[in-house]
C-alpha cells in the first residue's frame, strides 16, 4: 500500500510541463548560435589573417576581444534582468547578437571585424546567464535536472559540431558564411521568443544600477580571463600575464569588500556564498570547467599536431564525446531531480578520471577506436558532473536571488575553463622546450604529460565534490 502511494506521488514528476518544455527548446535555439559561432571562428583565424591582409597575432583579437566583452557583460545581466525582466533582456541580447553577426559578415578589415566581435561578445555575455535565469524562473524550481539537461545541449554539441561545420565552411565557402548562417537562426529565435516566452516580470523594487560594482566586477572578470589566456603563450612570469592577473585579483578583492559593505543591491550578492551548498556548487563548477575545457583544448590539438589530421577529420574524430554526452543527458537530468548531487558527481568524476587515462598513454599510432571509446565514456560521465551541480546551485533560491546565481555560476565556470586550458597549454609548451628535438615522439610525450594533468584536475575535483550536500537527505530532515 505504501509503495503504491509512493509511486502515485512520484508519477507526475516524470512528465515535464509541455509549456516549460517549449520555452526550453526556444532557449536552446537562441543559445546554440553563439556557442557554434565561437567554436567555428577558432578554425578560421589563419584564413581571416590572409584574406584581411593581417597577422595571426592581430587577428587573434577576434577571439580575445569577444571573450573580454562577454566577461564585461555577464555581471550586468543580473541587474538588467531585475530592472527590465528576463524576456525583454533575452530579446535585446538576441537582437544585439543578430545585428553584430550581420556587421561581422560585412567586415572590410581586421580592425572592423574585431570591433564588431566586441559587440557580439557583449550580446553573448548578456544572453547566456539570461537563458538560465528565464528557464529557472519559468519552471519555478521544478524539474530543474531535466530542464538544465535540455538547455545544456548547445554547450555539449557546440565544441563538437563547431570545428566540423567551420572546417566545411573553410574548405568550400568564404569565412563570411560563419556569420551569415547566424542570421536566419537568430531571426527565428527572436520570433519564437517574442511569441511564446512569457513576459518576465521585473523586480517590484527596481534596483539602482550599481556603478561602483560594475567598475570593479566586470573589469576584474575580464582581466582574469585575459591574464589566464596570456599565460598559455607567454608564461606566468611574463608582464603580459602578471599585470592583468594582479589587476583582476585586486579588483575582485575590492569588489568583495565593497559588496559586503554597501547598503544598495550589488551586481552580485555575495551573501549567497554563506550557504555551504551554494559555495560548494560554485567551487566544483570551477574545477569542472578545468576538467571539461582542458580536454576540449587538448583533444583537437593532439589529433591535428600528433596524428596529422585535418580540421574536418579532427572534428569528426571528436564526435564520440558529444554522442556520449547526448546519451546520458536525459537520464542524468531525471536522476538529478530525484537524488542528491554529491553521489552522482563523485561517481561521474571517477568515471571521467578513468576514461581520461587512455589519452595519457596515447602515442603517434594509438588506435582511433580505443580513443573514440574513451571519449564516448568520458562524454557520458561529464553530464553527471555539470547537470547535478547546476541543479544544486539553484535549489532553494528565492526569485530575486536567481539572477545573482546565474552570474556566479557563469563566472566560476568560465574562469575555471580558461584556467584549465591555460595550464595545459603551458604544460605542453614547457615539455616541448625541455624535450630533446622536435620529433613527433617528443610532441606525443608532451601531450601525454598534459593529459596526465587533466587526469589530475579530475582527481582534485573530488575534494570540493565532497562538500556538496545530499538534497534528498535535506528534504527528509
Amino acid at each position: 500500500m505504501a509503495k503504491s502511494q509512493a509511486k502515485a506521488i512520484k508519477a507526475p514528476k516524470e512528465k515535464m510541463d509541455p509549456g516549460i518544455l517549449k520555452i526550453a527548446l526556444i532557449l536552446v535555439l537562441g543559445a546554440i548560435v553563439p556557442l557554434l559561432d565561437s567554436t567555428m571562428i577558432n578554425v578560421a583565424i589563419n584564413t581571416l589573417a590572409v584574406d584581411l591582409h593581417s597577422t595571426v597575432s592581430t587577428t587573434q583579437w577576434v577571439i580575445t576581444g569577444y571573450v573580454l566583452t562577454m566577461g564585461l557583460a555577464v555581471p550586468v545581466s543580473g541587474w538588467a534582468i531585475q530592472r527590465f525582466g528576463g524576456k525583454n533582456l533575452y530579446l535585446f541580447s538576441l537582437g544585439v547578437f543578430l545585428v553584430s553577426s550581420l556587421l561581422c559578415s560585412l567586415a572590410w578589415s581586421t580592425e572592423s571585424l574585431i570591433g564588431f566581435r566586441l559587440l557580439q561578445g557583449a550580446g553573448a555575455g548578456l544572453l547566456v546567464p539570461t537563458i538560465t535565469n528565464v528557464l529557472v524562473q519559468s519552471a519555478g524550481g521544478r524539474g530543474l535536472g531535466r530542464l538544465i539537461a535540455l538547455i545544456s545541449i548547445p554547450t555539449l554539441i557546440g565544441p563538437i559540431l563547431g570545428p566540423v561545420v567551420g572546417g566545411l565552411i573553410m574548405d568550400n565557402m568564404s569565412w563570411r558564411w560563419i556569420f551569415y548562417i547566424n542570421i536566419p537562426v537568430m531571426l527565428v529565435a527572436l520570433w519564437l521568443s517574442w511569441r511564446h516566452i512569457p513576459k518576465g516580470e521585473a523586480a517590484a523594487n527596481k534596483p539602482k544600477f550599481d556603478v561602483i560594482g560594475l567598475l570593479l566586477l566586470s573589469p576584474a572578470f575580464a582581466a582574469l580571463i585575459y591574464g589566464i589566456s596570456e599565460t598559455s603563450s607567454d608564461g606566468l612570469s611574463s608582464a603580459g600575464a602578471m599585470i592583468p592577473l594582479a589587476a583582476g585579483i585586486a579588483l575582485m578583492a575590492a569588489y568583495v569588500v565593497y559588496a559586503l559593505r554597501t547598503k544598495q543591491a550589488p551586481l552580485l550578492d555575495l551573501h549567497l556564498f554563506r550557504s555551504r551548498h551554494f559555495l560548494a556548487s560554485n567551487i566544483i563548477l570551477f574545477f569542472s570547467g578545468m576538467v571539461m575545457n582542458g580536454a576540449m583544448l587538448l583533444l583537437p590539438l593532439y589529433y591535428e599536431q600528433v596524428r596529422g589530421e585535418s580540421v574536418l577529420t579532427t572534428g569528426l574524430l571528436l564526435i564520440p564525446q558529444g554522442v556520449g554526452m547526448l546519451l546520458t543527458r536525459s537520464w542524468i537530468g531525471k536522476l538529478a531531480d530525484r537524488a542528491g548531487s554529491r553521489s552522482i558527481v563523485l561517481v561521474s568524476l571517477a568515471v571521467t578520471l578513468v576514461s581520461s587515462i587512455p589519452f595519457a598513454f596515447a602515442g603517434t599510432d594509438t588506435s582511433h577506436f580505443v580513443l573514440g571509446l574513451a571519449q564516448l565514456v568520458r562524454g557520458a560521465a561529464m553530464n553527471g558532473i555539470f547537470i547535478p551541480i547546476m541543479v544544486s546551485a539553484y535549489e532553494g533560491l528565492q526569485k530575486e536571488q536567481i539572477p545573482h546565481a546565474s552570474i556566479s555560476t557563469r563566472i566560476f565556470q568560465t574562469i575555471g575553463g580558461a584556467f584549465g586550458s591555460a595550464v595545459l597549454a603551458t604544460v605542453i609548451g614547457h615539455q616541448l622546450k625541455s624535450g630533446a628535438g622536435g620529433s613527433l615522439a617528443t610532441l606525443a610525450d608532451a601531450y601525454q604529460v598534459a593529459f596526465w594533468w587533466s587526469v589530475g584536475f579530475a582527481a582534485v575535483s573530488f575534494l570540493p565534490a565532497l562538500l556538496l550536500s545530499n538534497r534528498k537527505k535535506q528534504k527528509e530532515a
